[in-house]
């Protein structure tokens, strides 16, 4: 992973409190374990039927029956609880997560999140994604400012399949962290080395910028 992406997962991470019970969606966001501190004090579900996930393991020292829902070798620390998939969909349809990190493929100023299919390439379906972005309590994305295009991400409207609508509070970048807000997107940190023409100019609709001094991450 880059430095410019490490550095977003990291600051992602500080967004999780103690005592939270946080699910963190495929890509990017499975990251964020390793920046938790090994006796910080969250709940970490997977929607394969874990809820209490420590740390991620290499291939070589991961046991191997032990995975997260985007297949990552995870760990259990105590108290972890394992749970069919019935179970796992009625703690996310119920409103029992307090935050869920999610990846993208766009995400409309209005918090409109697309993260499941792109048309013309295969897709083994949407998953949790559409429960999860509905019924977490707080949504929060993770993804990379611009597709390997240079295309934006962060647009006017999805051009893509909508995985749920309005449902996006803030975005974490590898150019900086912006908040959907009633009037559009909203500046909040930028990325170190970053510059605000940059952003401005990646960002596939109009940008709030803060007054003052924009800190940095």
């Amino acid at each position: 992973m880059s430095n410019a992406r490490s550095k977003m997962v990291a600051r992602a991470a500080r967004e999780i409190a103690p005592g939270m019970v946080v699910n963190l969606g495929i890509g990017l966001p499975t990251k964020v374990v390793d920046h938790l501190g090994p006796d910080f004090p969250v709940c970490l579900h997977t929607e394969n039927g874990l809820a209490g996930i420590g740390p991620t393991h290499a291939y070589e020292t991961a046991d191997r029956n032990l995975i997260d829902a985007g297949g990552a070798y995870v760990s259990t620390i105590p108290g972890s609880s394992f749970f069919d998939s019935a179970v796992s969909f009625a703690l996310v349809r119920s409103g029992r997560l307090d935050l869920t990190m999610l990846g993208a493929f766009e995400v409309a100023q209005t918090g409109d999140l697309a993260n499941w299919k792109i048309p013309g390439k295969f897709s083994p379906g949407a998953g949790g994604g559409i429960e999860l972005a509905q019924k977490a309590r707080r949504v929060i994305v993770l993804t990379t400012h611009t597709d390997r295009a240079g295309n934006p991400k962060l647009k006017d409207t999805c051009s893509l399949p909508v995985t749920a609508r309005a449902c996006v509070s803030r975005i974490f970048t590898d150019m900086g962290v912006i908040d959907v807000t009633d009037t559009g997107f909203a500046l909040v940190e930028l990325a170190e080395g970053t510059s605000l023409a940059e952003i401005t100019e990646a960002t596939g609709a109009p940008l709030s910028l803060p007054k003052g001094d924009i800190p940095t991450f």
